[in-house]
């Protein structure tokens, strides 16, 4: 198989290469000087396996268009298969008509990627399960939480834990990790005014003297995981963390958790992170490449990759 590179997370993808012991393959992706994007796959890929590794995440429209250029490459060049790896699948969040007159750019974006030349898509932690059916071919969809859980136990180990997920719609996520950690769950029971505001009404459940772990799949603006701190706070936690699968950590979000009660914002690196993000003592990133590699090793072997979700 042959592994190629975008340019949205290049440490990431070194890393994959290195838990396969493979090289990555030679290209060339540039911008002409109108930002139009120009790519060149410098070795044959003719009957070859090939996984493209790129997240479509800032700038989000210029790695979409960069992976969708590839894939297409790809497939003019003939390889036998190609496998879209994408960690972070940006346009998640718009999984459905939000109101009259709105895109399902979940769909397009899966249409896009189908019709450029992927055969099969493997990302982790989409947003919204029901992507998964957006597709027409097979997508594996890996789930971060042995990852996080194990820095979790690691770090917290002998302390009442309670796993909080910070809106109704996460509970099955935190539940999940609730289980793995053998720790109580608790819920925040927010109304959101308007798009990007959170308002946090209520906390279900006992957090008094408690770490407190929210769990959540997407940190964009912090908002959310930020009044969420400041209501288990208020009820008495003893400390507040979160553990979050992609952080997009766009606009304030830095700023906003170096400010917050929270002792630690940990994401994994399907994200590269921003100088920013780097730079705050608040922030750290778990790594994922073992996790992906295993997959794509499993899937070019035609093995089970369902293992990797226990």
């Amino acid at each position: 198989m042959k592994i190629l590179a975008g340019n949205s997370n290049r440490p990431l993808a070194e890393a994959i290469a290195d838990h396969l012991n493979l090289p990555l393959t030679r290209a060339d992706v540039k911008r002409f000087s109108d930002e139009e994007i120009w790519c060149e796959i410098q070795e044959n890929v003719r009957g070859e396996d090939v996984f493209v590794i790129q997240s479509t995440s800032y700038p989000a429209n210029d790695n979409l268009m960069e992976l969708l250029v590839m894939l297409d490459a790809l497939r003019r060049g003939s390889a036998r298969r190609i496998t879209a790896v994408m960690p972070y699948f940006g346009y998640a969040r718009q999984d459905r008509k939000s109101g009259p007159r709105t895109p399902i750019s979940a769909k397009l974006v899966a249409n896009l990627i189908t019709v450029a030349g992927a055969d099969r898509v493997l990302t982790m932690d989409l947003h919204a399960g029901q992507i998964q059916g957006f597709f027409d071919i097979p997508l594996d969809n890996l789930f971060a939480s042995p990852v996080l859980t194990s820095d979790i136990r690691n770090k917290f180990e002998g302390q009442k834990l309670v796993i909080v997920s910070p809106d109704v719609g996460g509970v099955a996520r935190a539940r999940s990790v609730a289980k793995r950690l053998d720790a109580e769950l608790a819920i925040i029971d927010k109304r959101r005014p308007q798009a990007g505001v959170s308002e946090v009404m209520n906390v279900i459940g006992d957090v008094k003297d408690a770490a407190c772990i929210l769990v959540d799949d997407i940190v964009d603006s912090a908002g959310t995981l930020c009044n969420a701190a400041g209501a288990l706070k208020e009820r008495g936690a003893s400390s507040v963390a979160a553990y979050v699968s992609h952080g997009v950590l766009s606009g304030p979000a830095v700023e906003r958790i170096a400010g917050s009660p929270m002792t630690e914002v940990v994401t994994s690196d399907s994200i590269k992170a921003s100088d920013a993000v780097r730079d705050c003592k608040k922030i750290r990133q778990l790594p994922i490449a073992p996790l992906m590699a295993e997959a794509i090793r499993r899937i070019s072997e035609e093995k089970s990759v369902s293992v990797l979700f226990d």
